[in-house]
Order: C-alpha cells, then sequence, then structure tokens
C-alpha cells in the first residue's frame, strides 16, 4: 500500500464517484462523526456520486438510502441495493434473491447460529441481526469483549462448513448463502440507476474501506484507499488497496475527500 500522496493528480481529476465502507471507515469508536458525515456531503456537492458500500443490514441501508448525503446504498455484502429517489419519493430496492428465497435461507440460519454459539464462547449474535433480510452476522467485538483472531477464524470456518459465504468485517463474521459479494452488487446499482457501465469506468472511481470483507473492492478498483487502521489486518487481506491514509477511521475518510477535493 502506498501513501495516499502518491495518487496521481491526473487520475484523481478523473474521479467522478466515491464508494465507501461504514464502519470503522466511516466511523469512528462505533459513531458517525460530524465531520465524516459533512466529508459526504461535501463530495455530492461537489458533484460527486457517493454510494455506501457496507455490510450492515437492510432496515439500517433503508435509513441511511433516504436521510444521508449518499446516492444509493450496497447493504448485507452485496445482498441487495438500496437507492431513494427524492423527487419522485420513491425507493428502489434491488435483492439478489427473492422473497421466497430469503425467507428459506433465514430459517436454515438460525440452526447455524445455534451451532456457532455452542462452538465459540464469548461471540454473540449482532445487535442489528433483527434488521437484516439475508445473511447471518455474529459479533466478535462490537457489543462483547474482542474475540482472539482464532476464534474469529473458527466463526468463519463453522459458517462455510454450513455452506455459507463467510467474510470477516472489522466488527462481525457475517455468511450468507450464494456467492455475491460487494462488488456485485455495486456493478448493479451503478448499471441500473446510474447507466454506468462499471468495467468500462472503474478508474472513475475510488472506494475506501477497512478489512478483509472488503477484498473485492481493493483488488479491482485501481484507485482503492484503505483508511490507516487497514494496517490491523495485515496478512489477513486477499487483496490490498493501492492507498492508505494517515489517519484512521473517519479521520482517514475525511483525509482522502480533501485530498480529492483539492484536486478539482
Amino acid at each position: 500500500m502506498r501513501p495516499l500522496t502518491d495518487f496521481p493528480l491526473a487520475a484523481r481529476a478523473k474521479i467522478r464517484g466515491v464508494l465507501c465502507d461504514i464502519d470503522d471507515t466511516l466511523t469512528t469508536d462505533g459513531r458517525l462523526t460530524a465531520t465524516a458525515y459533512s466529508a459526504l456531503e461535501a463530495l455530492q456537492n461537489a458533484g460527486m456520486l457517493v454510494v455506501a458500500v457496507t455490510g450492515r443490514p437492510a432496515g439500517w441501508c433503508d435509513h441511511i438510502a433516504r436521510m444521508w448525503p449518499v446516492d444509493g446504498v450496497v447493504g448485507e455484502n452485496g445482498a441487495f441495493y438500496f437507492c431513494y429517489d427524492h423527487a419522485k419519493h420513491r425507493m428502489q430496492r434491488r435483492f439478489v434473491d427473492d422473497d421466497a428465497t430469503r425467507a428459506a435461507h433465514r430459517a436454515k440460519l438460525a440452526a447455524i447460529r445455534d451451532r456457532i454459539l455452542a462452538a465459540v464462547p464469548g461471540c454473540a449474535v449482532a445487535a442489528d441481526q433483527h434488521y437484516r433480510e439475508t445473511d447471518l452476522a455474529i459479533d466478535f467485538c462490537e457489543d462483547v469483549p474482542r474475540l482472539p483472531a482464532p476464534a474469529v477464524g473458527k466463526i468463519a470456518a463453522l459458517m462455510q462448513e454450513a455452506g455459507l459465504t463467510a467474510k470477516v468485517s472489522s466488527i462481525h463474521v457475517n455468511g450468507w448463502f450464494g456467492v455475491y459479494d460487494k462488488l456485485s452488487m455495486t456493478r448493479t446499482l451503478l448499471r441500473e440507476c446510474f447507466d454506468t457501465d462499471l468495467d468500462a469506468r472503474k478508474d472513475e472511481f475510488v472506494f475506501a474501506g477497512d478489512s478483509p470483507n472488503d477484498a473485492p473492492m481493493f483488488a479491482y478498483f485501481p484507485h482503492a484507499v484503505g483508511v490507516a487502521n487497514i494496517k490491523a489486518f495485515a496478512g489477513q487481506i486477499a487483496a490490498e488497496p493501492a492507498y492508505v491514509t494517515t489517519a484512521a477511521s473517519g479521520a482517514g475518510f475525511c483525509e482522502l475527500v480533501d485530498f480529492l477535493l483539492a484536486s478539482r
């Protein structure tokens, strides 16, 4: 990972959109700071497309799509996107799976949940599980004392043994049926809502993230940026971003936004 200052001016000047993770990328110690929220607003005011790409649940994403200065939200690690049209007062929702399939998957997840809770002392079902449509989120440090890396790995392994795709974020291990990820639904959102072929225009976007579940985005985007706390996952990420900020979490995101806007 190179310093953010190595991001060439000519490449920065071409950026038309910022895609960003939420937890520990926008937030700091579990809270969205006023400066990070203002940074999102500054991007929109500069005419950039802003999309949150998160593991957080559908219930949260509905709120974010309506009330934050973003143009859309990809949630539950790529299970869906929500895009709110403020002029028409209408939410556009797109899920990978239909209602019946999601209901069947949720029924199966209950047994997997119980198996994990029994096998890994100290973990817990994530507090936001009630608002999820598609996946199982197991908390290893948000509302419980932080578990050691081997315990986190065991949670992910148990999910995989049960046939789930498992991804580790900075706070949860998320598991779901299917092979989608953050990148696949981001492609769909940009195509369907903004008439953008991401494969042809990926050099016009920056992705900002902080943890292993962001690896598909880091691998795909030539201008991916990690906030400084990504260094805590050294050796645990399948693909690292091209650049890294000097500041961590929300302050790192603000650093990135200031850096991008200075080139316009």
